[in-house]
């Protein structure tokens, strides 16, 4: 196990604010991801609940006596900062970076260490990060809802603290990560005007999309409401790239997607670009691998919409009219959950989710005449298709939450057997020395 790094060795600006957390690697479809984890505990923590980060001191004290692989800052919209990834651009026998890494790290000259995997680097730096793009092969930026390792490995060719940096975040931004539409062939663009225009014949995304209700909101505000919300634990593991209780990848992606089709009111660019802030994505995302020229992104977040019928409307935009059939005077009626919209009178925020799924477990039994119809078409007959397909929806939801939360169950069992099996070894070894630990101090 490798020694934590020390206050001392890392730059003040990071160390005295309390947005640590620690991390693990976790399986992924063939890839191996690293998931956050809340001190001292063996529990998922978010990248955008402060309540589950802790001070410097504690995570580096967890980082000993919890099953964790490290350290992690969390960057916040509060904050100054901003976190450069640089990916596989090291050579870790001879610790020399590639050209193209070498010329990043010295126009940013910043507070720059060697990544986990000793083939990376990660860049701090403050400054403004421009709006766009944050993601290009093996090069990221992110100044909010992420998370850094951090290692400690500095580069000695660096500086130690962390510098002001914004007009070279901008050159490199307008140098690496150049505006889509700017880079897109007329093939392309005729493909996508294609596929916008099927999509607006065929989708039966909710009236929501075209109004400002859902855009009054700003992306920091829908994601923590997504992550209170009465399926906000399910949100939180999709979103921080926990793939667990699905049988691929690509099912999660779009299990991903439709909670951000409900929450954005079926804004197809909205989607897109909050699940490019998600531990989901990957370079996959921006492949085309449709004969129409559509990427495999553009297609998960169209069968996204396509499979949403019911869209959250925020309770400060919510008049009279709206809440016609909901609850919206409370602001908790189906228009806050995605995953309660079939039922008019629920209040997701107290909820039991037991409840819920006995009560739609039921539903294939009841068939049409089942009571729990989606709101938005009372004076529809219980057969009519959208809300036989609402119900349909509400089961896959449900089941799904089911099987995820049966496998969270066993990958928690696993963790404290495992625990407990530490707790065993740590215990035997007390009773002779022992070179192979550390102290805190």
């Amino acid at each position: 196990m490798t020694l934590p790094p020390s206050a001392e060795t890392l730059p003040a600006t990071l160390v005295d604010r309390d947005q640590w957390v620690c991390w693990r690697s976790q399986d992924r479809d063939t890839t191996t991801t690293k998931v956050p984890i809340i001190p001292g505990t063996t529990r998922f923590a978010s990248t955008t609940d402060p309540e589950t980060w802790r001070s410097f001191q504690t995570a580096r004290e967890a980082v000993t006596s919890t099953p964790v692989a490290g350290l992690g800052f969390v960057f916040t919209a509060e904050d100054p900062l901003i976190g450069i990834d640089l990916d596989e651009c090291r050579d870790p026998e001879t610790g020399e970076p590639t050209a193209w890494a070498a010329q990043i790290i010295d126009q940013l000259e910043s507070y720059t260490e060697v990544s986990p995997s000793g083939t990376g680097y990660h860049i701090l730096v403050t400054g403004e990060l421009p709006e766009g793009r944050n993601r290009a092969g093996t090069l990221e930026l992110y100044d909010r809802s992420r998370f850094f390792t951090v290692t400690g490995d500095h580069l000695d060719t660096t500086p130690p603290t962390i510098a002001a940096r914004s007009e070279a975040v901008a050159t490199l931004h307008e140098s690496e990560l150049p505006d889509e539409t700017t880079e897109a062939s007329p093939e392309t663009d005729a493909a996508a005007t294609t596929a916008a225009t099927a999509k607006s014949e065929t989708s039966t995304a909710p009236a929501a999309a075209n109004t400002p209700a859902a855009a009054a909101v700003s992306d920091e505000d829908l994601l923590k409401r997504a992550q209170t919300a009465a399926n906000g634990e399910k949100f939180t593991r999709l979103w921080n790239g926990i793939t667990s209780g699905y049988e691929s990848q690509s099912e999660a992606d779009l299990a991903l997607c439709r909670l951000l089709a409900f929450w954005t009111g079926g804004d197809a660019q909205r989607v897109d670009r909050l699940f490019r802030r998600s531990g989901l994505i990957r370079d996959k995302w921006d492949t085309v691998h449709y004969a129409d020229g559509t990427t495999y992104g553009e297609k998960t977040v169209e069968r996204a919409i396509a499979h949403t019928d019911d869209a959250y409307t925020p309770p400060e935009t919510a008049t009279a009219g709206d809440a016609d059939g909901q609850s919206g005077a409370t602001g908790g009626g189906a228009s806050d959950n995605p995953d309660t919209a079939a039922d008019a009178t629920a209040d997701p925020p107290t909820q039991e989710a037991s409840s819920a799924v006995a009560s739609t477990a039921a539903e294939p039994d009841q068939g049409p005449t089942a009571d729990a119809a989606p709101t938005d078409a009372p004076d529809r007959p219980a057969t009519h298709p959208q809300r036989v397909q609402a119900r349909r929806a509400r089961i896959e939801e449900l089941t799904e939450r089911v099987e995820s939360l049966v496998a969270e169950n066993e990958r928690l069992r696993d963790a404290l057997q495992e625990e407990r099996e530490r707790r065993q070894e740590r215990e035997a070894a007390r009773e002779e020395p022992s070179d192979g630990w550390w102290p805190l101090w």
